[in-house]
């Protein structure tokens, strides 16, 4: 029996606010860690040194995030032109240095709040639903440099007090929410989700799972907040999933592979989705060199007593893992690599192409919870070139998002419930990854290099179109 994406099936795209609004000192906002990341291919490298200490040297570097593509004043054109693709709905996530400039104030800062509204006005306008995330990368500054991340307690506050403000104000025109961005990507790279950088932390694993057991805490409390408000809210958990796979048949790496995918992929999940830590949690911890963690009473039963509604994820690549032979060439990928799979195309930033890995992530992720999915983020990173009639023929780009639609379909047959997808980056914006330009996702060319020169124009690439009639057809032409 073949099955169709449903009728409500949320058709959209993807992007974070701090990598494409820009007026990163405008109207009231405080500076984020997003701010503080220099541009260009030695972004980790330079934060992962134990010098780094949050300090901004424009005479060095450049701050692409500063800039954006200046989508915090034309976010009416932005929202038009997805409109114009016939966008069902919207991920996008709230600044939250815009609402409380350095995260501990009492008070919000009510020109950020007003932003947002114009913003959610805007896309409802078009009938296009908001799905927002309440940290994306993007914690006020001040909280990593003061506080020290997500390691300490007082955070937890700090979010609740933030999510109540968002979720109090807009929770009429927003039904979609997620708490925090790919928030196990902390295992490779704490600097992103939980503020952390070596000199406050970072490389010790212990702060690592605090952090993680202060953002759970925290994400609960969101929850509860969200279904007190409207019962009919849905507010989902958002983690980074890539398929993983064993080398070859040696049980070695038959063992490596599920534990990798119980450590990577699903404990985040696992604590959020079923409420407990998972049975594995000891093993994981006593690897890492951790004992215990600090948990305050009734964190335990905050976290059964609010669960997320649905797992939202992103997928771009899947992973090999070879424990055997330490010889084999080595992949790139979304802030983990892996061994290179010989029968996988590469994209130009070396991340493998694997449509069918997603339908497995799909099935994995379903079998396992049996809670709605919704892919928030995939999408081919790419060079592209603006021609001389300013157009961009992006076959590549509709090449892999067709064959990843195709293993969508193929596990809604499977028997999968599947909300929504929204490819990352629908308009060119700045890259997490390495603060460029040049690495482009969108359906919509942004003329700006990554230096942040050029006109800033929007022009539609071959893709807008191409993804229009898919939208527009639910799927059924690819």
């Amino acid at each position: 029996m073949t099955r169709n994406f449903s009728d409500n099936f949320l058709w959209g795209g993807a992007t974070a606010a701090n990598q494409l609004e820009g007026a990163y000192n405008e109207a009231g906002k405080g500076l984020s860690i997003a701010d503080a990341l220099p541009g260009g291919k030695q972004r980790f490298p330079l934060v992962a040194k134990p010098d780094f200490d949050w300090t901004l040297d424009p005479e060095k570097y450049v701050y692409p995030n500063h800039q954006g593509i200046d989508h915090y004043h034309r976010y009416k054109e932005d929202i038009a032109l997805f409109a114009k693709m016939g966008f069902k709905c919207y991920r996008m996530s709230i600044a939250w240095s815009r609402i409380f400039p350095n995260g501990d104030e009492v008070e919000p800062n009510e020109a950020g709040l007003a932003f947002y509204d114009d913003i959610f006005d805007e896309c409802l306008k078009y009938g296009i639903e908001p799905v927002v995330t309440i940290s994306h990368y993007e914690m006020p500054l001040y909280l990593a440099k003061e506080y020290g991340g997500w390691k300490n307690r007082k955070l937890v506050d700090f979010f609740e007090r933030y999510a109540k403000v968002v979720l109090t104000r807009f929770y009429k025109k927003v039904k979609y929410w997620m708490t925090f961005n790919e928030i196990n990507c902390a295992f490779h790279f704490p600097i992103m989700s939980q503020g952390m950088v070596p000199a406050t932390g970072a490389l010790e694993k212990k702060n690592v799972y605090q952090a993680f057991h202060h953002q759970f805490v925290a994400s609960s409390k969101a929850v509860k907040i969200a279904h007190e408000l409207n019962p009919e809210l849905e507010i989902g958990c958002m983690i980074l999933y890539a398929t993983t796979y064993a080398y070859d048949a040696n049980p070695i790496n038959q063992l490596a592979t599920l534990q990798q995918n119980q450590d990577f992929n699903f404990y985040c999940a696992d604590v959020q989705v079923r409420g407990e830590y998972p049975a594995y949690t000891q093993r994981l911890w006593k690897n890492d060199g951790v004992d215990s963690i600090e948990i305050a009473d009734g964190d335990l039963e905050l976290l059964k007593e609010n669960t997320v509604d649905y797992i939202a994820f992103s997928y771009y690549m899947s992973t090999v893992i070879n424990e055997t032979d330490s010889n084999t060439e080595q992949a790139q990928g979304n802030l983990i690599g892996g061994v290179k799979n010989p029968f996988l195309e590469s994209s130009d930033w070396g991340w493998q192409i694997d449509p069918t890995g997603l339908r497995i992530a799909l099935n994995e992720l379903y079998g396992r919870y049996e809670k709605p999915l919704f892919i928030v983020e995939n999408g081919l990173g790419a060079y592209d070139e603006l021609d001389e009639h300013f157009q961009v023929a992006d076959d590549y780009r509709i090449s892999y998002l067709r064959s990843h639609i195709e293993a969508m379909a193929e596990a809604v047959n499977d028997g999968v419930d599947l909300m929504g997808y929204t490819p990352w980056g629908c308009i060119d914006l700045v890259s997490a990854s390495t603060g460029e330009m040049s690495k482009r996702y969108g359906f919509i060319y942004v003329d700006l290099d990554d230096n942040g020169k050029g006109s800033g124009e929007r022009y539609e690439k071959k893709s807008f179109n191409w993804y229009k009639n898919v939208i527009a057809t639910n799927g059924k032409k690819l």
